[in-house]
């Protein structure tokens, strides 16, 4: 069977990077893997410009293959655009995946516009890849707040009506060396023609999960039972069923056979070494990114501990609290969750001591929020004019850790060739 990978909400590269071991020297590209991604889209609706897309083709070339169109406004006659393929990746926005019946009942289901799910159940559908690898922020198994599990329920369903098994495991990188502590799910599909399929039909569903599946395999853990719990849903008649009726609480790893659905509380077993903030830091850095007396005293105030009477629409008064972040953070463990705001002036931005003693701080380079997400030095520093500065962090903020993708895509491999 062909390596071959269709890459959706590419951004940047993640998947890619990760899967062929990318390297770059600051001129050239090295790819060292066989993995050939065939089609690629991207495109950020939010912004005018097309940053992350202009990135991609500057990195990895430009082709009609990669493509910056909206998925929504690919209709259904034209997804023969998307080549055959082995592999699906991407990551995908968490949305509120809830779906209905059209008034008129002629069109069957309709799932909420602009929701990017349906785009890939789109291509389950038409494609059939036998394998999905897809990530996505952790609390997708928990949404919506008001009907827990509802939305990952949705995407199980859909997984089922097309003919596919799936396995998931919350990975938090720091937990297994990497150098940020990043929380995200990690969904493995496999289609019920595949051997792999076929194999692990046979599994328990225990046995699957703590010894034998793809994140056991990649990312180990404890052998020790912390909770479990099962439900079917093929029990429900259709997606709308789910949409209206199921709540399940998942747990952080599990998978689903035939419709069947274990989930399991699972631990991490990681003994070897660890990234830390300190280890990624540039040295000598510009001064540009010294935070001026000006502005650190609100530095201080935006990471401290706060208690804010505020007011609810209603006129009610409640107090706001948080409690104080680490001011500088700390250089001796992994980089704290990175988002899209990294380097504004806000709580969630790292700030580096410098020389505390005369109160010189600094924030992170682009360089550096690239080696927290563990892409290859001035992957983001691009000959367009869309990618700013501000672009670069905002791109890594929405990047995923391409060292859990590497992991996982030399496993991949080696099913690939057994199914052969």
């Amino acid at each position: 069977m062909d390596k071959t990978v269709v890459e959706l909400f590419a951004g940047v590269g993640g998947f890619r990077c990760g899967f062929n071991e990318v390297t770059f020297d600051g001129k050239e590209v090295t790819e060292k893997s066989n993995w050939d991604f065939v089609w690629a889209n991207q495109w950020e609706p939010s912004t005018k410009t097309q940053a992350a897309f202009d990135c991609y083709c500057e990195r990895f070339g430009e082709s009609d293959n990669h493509v910056c169109k909206d998925i929504n406004e690919i209709t259904t006659e034209e997804i023969d655009i998307i080549p055959e393929h082995t592999l699906l990746v991407g990551g995908f926005p968490c949305q509120d995946y809830s779906v209905a019946r059209s008034l008129s009942n002629e069109k069957g289901i309709e799932g909420k516009k602009g929701v990017l799910w349906w785009d890939i159940a789109r291509v389950l559908e038409a494609r059939t890849p036998p394998f999905v690898l897809l990530e996505n922020v952790d609390r997708l198994l928990k949404s919506p707040s008001t009907q827990r599990g509802r939305d990952f329920g949705v995407m199980l369903r859909s997984f089922l009506d097309n003919g596919y098994a799936v396995e998931w495991r919350v990975i938090n990188a720091a937990e297994y060396g990497f150098p940020q502590r990043r929380r995200r799910v990690f969904i493995f599909a496999y289609h019920e023609s595949t051997n792999y399929f076929k194999k692990m039909v046979k599994v328990p569903a225990k046995q699957l999960i703590y010894n034998d599946g793809i994140f056991a395999s990649t990312f180990p853990i404890n052998d020790v039972d912390l909770g479990d719990d099962n439900n079917n849903i093929s029990k429900y008649e259709d997606i709308v069923y789910i949409s209206e009726e199921f709540k399940f609480p998942f747990l952080n790893a599990g998978c689903m056979i035939n419709g069947d659905i274990y989930t399991y509380k699972v631990e991490p077993n990681y003994s070897g070494e660890s990234k830390t903030l300190g280890d990624i830091l540039e040295s000598n850095v510009d001064d540009k990114y010294i935070i001026s007396a000006e502005k650190l005293e609100k530095w201080k105030y935006l990471k401290g501990s706060k208690r804010i009477e505020r007011k609810k629409p209603n006129g009610e008064t409640y107090c706001y609290s948080e409690g104080a972040i680490a001011f500088p953070d700390h250089l001796d463990v992994p980089a704290r969750t990175m988002l899209t705001s990294e380097s504004t002036t806000n709580r969630s931005s790292h700030i580096i001591g410098v020389d505390e003693d005369n109160d010189i701080y600094r924030t992170l380079t682009p360089v550096e929020a690239e080696r927290i997400q563990m892409f290859p030095d001035n992957w983001t520093n691009v000959e367009s004019k869309a990618m700013t500065e501000r672009r670069r962090y905002f791109m890594m903020g929405n990047a995923l850790v391409v060292g859990i993708v590497q992991k996982l895509g030399k496993y991949l491999e080696t099913v690939v060739e057994q199914e052969d």
